[in-house]
């Protein structure tokens, strides 16, 4: 494993004096682990990098990183069971990078939970401006970001945006970044419908190919995790998904 020599090894990720990240890479590749280091250090981010998938895990769960950079070609674990085992702990945000250039493996990739997509070969700055989009998605409010604290139904959910925490049937649930910029997006306007490439665009804040598919996949594990409540979020045939609630006022 390779580490920043001035960086803490689990030091808290995101001071209140500093608002940069610290991003973790994990790539067998050294001469790609080594640019993006280099390319995201410039971006004045903190940088954790390993070859290992399992040591990648590892870092996940200690909670040493804000994102993830995660290469799927990995030597001792496949790139997607590691996703899909760092989505069930509750991981950071995850973006792919993978010479897997087939729409059905980007569409999988980010159905268990990445947050956005990169096939190689890849320029280094796009892959800085893209950790740089989900970061701002993830660290700032969303849709209904002018109020700190939104109620709706009487209750039955509540969008806490400073914690960026969804509460339903008085639980909080544990949400990717996707599924809240989702649940988020509908609570903007309740009643609303809106279409699945709305919706890409307003949980990405830009088109990405195929990805309209991958919504129902999130709309599947959003309402999952809702349990009892999953009829807060409706699908309204030929067009998309709405919030089933008033916001209370």
């Amino acid at each position: 494993m390779e580490f920043r020599a001035a960086l803490p090894r689990f030091a808290p990720a995101m001071a209140e004096d500093d608002p940069m990240a610290t991003v973790l890479v994990v790539e067998d590749d050294r001469d790609i682990r080594d640019v993006l280091r280099r390319y995201l250090e410039r971006a004045d981010h903190a940088v954790l990098t390993t070859a290992s998938g399992a040591e990648g895990l590892q870092l996940i769960e200690d909670g040493a990183c804000d994102l993830v950079v995660l290469d799927l070609g990995l030597p001792d674990v496949d790139g997607l069971e590691l996703l899909r085992a760092a989505h069930r702990r509750g991981h950071p945000p995850i973006l792919v990078l993978t010479a897997r250039n087939d729409i059905d493996d980007r569409i999988k990739g980010l159905s268990l939970g990445a947050d956005d997509y990169v096939a190689k070969p890849f320029s280094p700055t796009e892959v800085v401006l893209r950790v740089g989009a989900i970061l701002s998605r993830t660290h700032a409010g969303g849709g209904t970001a002018d109020a700190e604290r939104a109620s709706y139904g009487q209750g039955r959910l509540v969008l806490d945006h400073q914690r960026r925490e969804a509460i339903a049937g008085g639980r909080v649930l544990d949400l990717t970044a996707s599924e809240w910029g989702v649940l988020d997006a509908l609570a903007s306007v309740p009643g609303r419908p809106f279409s699945r490439y709305e919706l890409v665009n307003r949980v990405r804040g830009y088109e990405f190919a195929g990805y309209e598919r991958s919504i129902d996949s999130h709309v599947k594990n959003l309402r999952h995790k809702l349990g009892a409540e999953a009829d807060i979020v409706q699908t309204v045939v030929g067009v998309g998904y709405r919030l089933g609630l008033n916001r209370d006022h």
